[in-house]
């Protein structure tokens, strides 16, 4: 039985340290921050050491004059949204979040949610994405750590700063085949007070699409616009903020009852709404993809494109073939059965591919980072 070593590091040098001895031995680090993410990807390749980013943890910097903060990565992000809501202030990521009340790497203590690391390192995101982007578009500048043991920074601490290659949104989504991310500087916004949230309802797929459209369209400023489809029958939901909320739900109900939605409604208490949105992006019995393809029971990002779709594990070829070939259909939960069987990625062989073949070599050559997690094998 193969032995795994697993560093812990307190700071930045200490986890490059690990880096450049593990590529020096010819060993390969699966990196892991709270453990939310591991079954995603190729899960079940080998690794010889493991390097654990909870030791990473503190907030550095919160300029709330800025709407700015530095954060290590393995600040769990329920910490860190604490923090900034006590300044009324929020990182506008959203995704399921799982204990909010267990830390990372706390055992017994429940599931663990994300950290900010791995949320930025896979890409991770919830409804929220509609209106403030995905992790990439929220991330202002970056540390990392390289396989050779170099420690490289790049962007800045402001909004403006452009300054030197954007490592950033190369590593966000990059599910740490690049190197280690080590801290991450981000934007804020304003945490508005008051939400409230307009749902209609169709048995008709088509007249359920027609309304998001129409929606997407109008400039009512949503924060979140959200479908939802289950056992034959389907919802739109769309979020609004601010002081003007009541009244912008209200023409949003409007436009959807126009559009031929039944059951439009107004919630002013909409947080469990949005709560059963999120939960909608994982599985834990069948199998869930992130598509662009809308179809079976899911939850999806209605102006995005981006749909979370449950299905039974016999179900899942029948489900890709229908889908166009280009639509990319990534498997996220699912019994190991099924991922010795599907290909989680779903990626076609072509430029794209090639192109992150490269970007790899360049960054990780010795192939220590995460080897064999990422599309097409990287």
């Amino acid at each position: 039985m193969a032995t795994i070593t697993t560093h812990s590091p307190d700071t930045f040098e200490e986890a490059a340290a690990a880096l450049a001895a593990a590529t020096a031995d010819g060993r390969r680090v699966r990196i892991v921050g709270a453990g939310t993410k591991l079954g995603w990807g190729h899960p079940d390749t080998p690794a010889d050491a493991e390097l654990h980013t909870g030791g990473l943890h503190r907030i550095l910097e919160h300029n709330a004059g800025d709407l700015t903060a530095s954060l290590e990565a393995g600040v769990p992000l329920a910490t860190a949204q604490r923090t900034f809501a006590a300044a009324g202030q929020m990182l506008a990521l959203d995704p399921p979040l799982g204990d909010p009340d267990a830390e990372a790497g706390e055992a017994g203590s429940g599931a663990p949610t994300p950290t900010i690391g791995g949320v930025v390192a896979t890409a991770d995101s919830g409804p929220l994405r509609h209106r403030y982007g995905a992790p990439r578009d929220l991330v202002v500048g970056v540390t990392v750590a390289l396989s050779d043991g170099t420690i490289a920074r790049a962007g800045g601490k402001v909004i403006k700063n452009v300054a030197g290659y954007d490592l950033a949104k190369l590593f966000s989504g990059a599910f740490g085949t690049l190197g280690v991310i080590l801290a991450v500087n981000v934007r804020l916004h304003p945490l508005h007070e008051t939400s409230v949230t307009a749902l209609g309802a169709a048995s008709d797929p088509a007249a359920l699409a027609s309304a998001a459209v129409a929606l997407a369209r109008a400039p009512l400023e949503f924060e979140a616009l959200d479908l939802a489809w289950r056992a034959g029958r389907g919802g739109l939901l769309a979020r609004c903020a601010g002081p003007q909320a009541p009244r912008r739900a209200r023409r949003a109900a409007r436009l959807m009852a126009d559009a031929g939605l039944a059951e439009v409604d107004i919630a002013d208490q909409d947080g469990q709404l949005w709560e059963r949105q999120r939960a909608g992006q994982r599985s834990a019995e069948g199998v869930l993809l992130r598509t662009e393809s809308c179809g079976g029971t899911l939850v999806g990002r209605a102006a995005l494109g981006t749909c979370y779709i449950e299905v039974e594990p016999g179900a899942l070829a029948r489900l890709r073939g229908m889908l166009p070939p280009r639509a990319p259909a990534v498997i996220l939960d699912a019994p190991a059965s099924v991922r010795a069987q599907h290909d989680p990625w779903g990626a076609a062989p072509g430029g794209e591919l090639d192109l992150m073949r490269r970007i790899k070599a360049r960054f990780d050559p010795a192939g220590t980072c995460n080897p064999g997690l990422f599309v097409g094998g990287l």
